[in-house]
């Protein structure tokens, strides 16, 4: 049971982000909003996310349950608050409080899963993670269907708002041991250093999954004259690889994380460099495909390293919040990198940043 709420809980966190990729032109019109408007709304996000993922880790140690079901109650709330809005600025600022629950419930989750594996000695981070892109790919066009049904933005997030709910109460029946955790009064240069360089290697990765995200159908339709069917296939087919790839991860539980390291770095870089490359619309689909499957299990292996011996979830917290750094910059990359070269070279030239995951492989057998 204890899989089964994690799961459920990440799912849902997937639904309401695979729902609002199809929701931003609604609420653009609903909020009257330039495309300029809406950048600097949207900017909101991480700037509510990154600080209040640094105070849930503090908040969060011995607490896991509570602060799991609290983070999703308020990301539950945020959600359904922002089919409510009318303005560019009203919608600022309900995605400023829609970052900060969503970054809390980033880092309750990774801690309760971490804290989930050390009690019950099995691995759930490959499985819980598995359930955002497959939440993402199911949500994205049910919320189409439902727009198309004549439901606006406020009636879908309401629905949504519901389902993430139920789901807060589902996590307050997690079985994590009770009470406050004493507190170490230090940890060793070396896990800090670990963890450090843990979330640096995933912030690269991270960087390339939002790139994907963003920017795959705007080249499958404008650089590869691919039909806005096939175009929009991109981004699923790389959410659906990355959930096979922690699946298969999962189904081999002596694979480690240094060949992870070598698949990410190759099969990584290499898909992305394909995707932005290829001559044929086909050929980069492939290539966003192989990306994801590479790319896929890292994350999940890297925070469950860090989680080993991790008792207050100060390693975990670290991991997941300098990872997000990826998310930040890579709008901001690939928008400068577009403007020096094009989107193709842009994508292409990502598949630097799989590079320093062959040094995180001998990082990893060194320890």
């Amino acid at each position: 049971m204890t899989l089964a709420r994690l799961v459920a809980v990440c799912a849902v966190w997937g639904v309401f982000w695979g729902s609002w990729s199809a929701l931003l032109p609604a609420v653009q019109a609903q909020v009257g909003a330039t495309t300029a408007d809406l950048g600097l709304a949207l900017a909101g996000v991480p700037v509510g996310a990154i600080p209040a993922m640094a105070l849930t880790g503090r908040l969060v140690r011995g607490r896991e349950r509570l602060a799991l079901a609290l983070a999703t109650a308020l990301f539950a709330l945020a959600a359904a608050g922002i089919g409510l809005v009318t303005t560019p600025l009203a919608l600022g600022l309900a995605l400023v409080g829609l970052g900060a629950t969503s970054g809390a419930l980033d880092i309750a989750l990774n801690t309760a899963t971490g804290r989930a594996e050390r009690e019950s000695g099995g691995r759930l981070f490959q499985p819980v993670h598995a359930a955002f892109p497959v939440a993402v790919i199911v949500a994205a066009p049910a919320t189409g269907l439902a727009r198309s049904l004549g439901y606006g933005p406020a009636q879908v997030l309401a629905v949504v708002a519901v389902l993430v709910l139920a789901c807060a109460v589902l996590a307050l029946g997690l079985p994590l041991g009770r009470g406050v955790q004493p507190v170490a009064e230090s940890r060793p240069k070396a896990a800090w250093k670990h963890a450090a360089l843990l979330g640096a290697l995933a912030a690269g990765t991270l960087v390339i999954e939002n790139s994907v995200e963003q920017w795959s159908v705007l080249l499958m339709e404008d650089y590869r004259a691919a039909p806005t069917l096939l175009a929009s296939a991109a981004p699923a087919a790389y959410m659906a690889a990355l959930t096979a790839g922690r699946l298969t991860a999962q189904a081999f539980p002596r694979l480690g994380l240094g060949p992870l390291y070598v698949l990410a770095g190759f099969g990584g870089g290499g898909g992305i460099v394909l995707a932005g490359l290829a001559p044929t619309a086909l050929l980069s689909l492939a290539g966003f495909a192989l990306t994801g499957l590479a790319l896929g299990p890292l994350l999940p292996a890297m925070l469950s390293r860090a989680a080993v011996g991790d008792e207050n979830g100060t390693l975990v917290t670290a991991v997941s919040t300098i990872s997000y750094a990826g998310f930040v910059l890579s709008p901001l990359l690939v928008a400068g990198l577009s403007a020096a070269f094009s989107l193709p070279v842009a994508l292409a030239l990502l598949g630097v940043l799989a590079v320093p995951l062959l040094f995180g492989y001998l990082t990893d057998r060194s320890r």
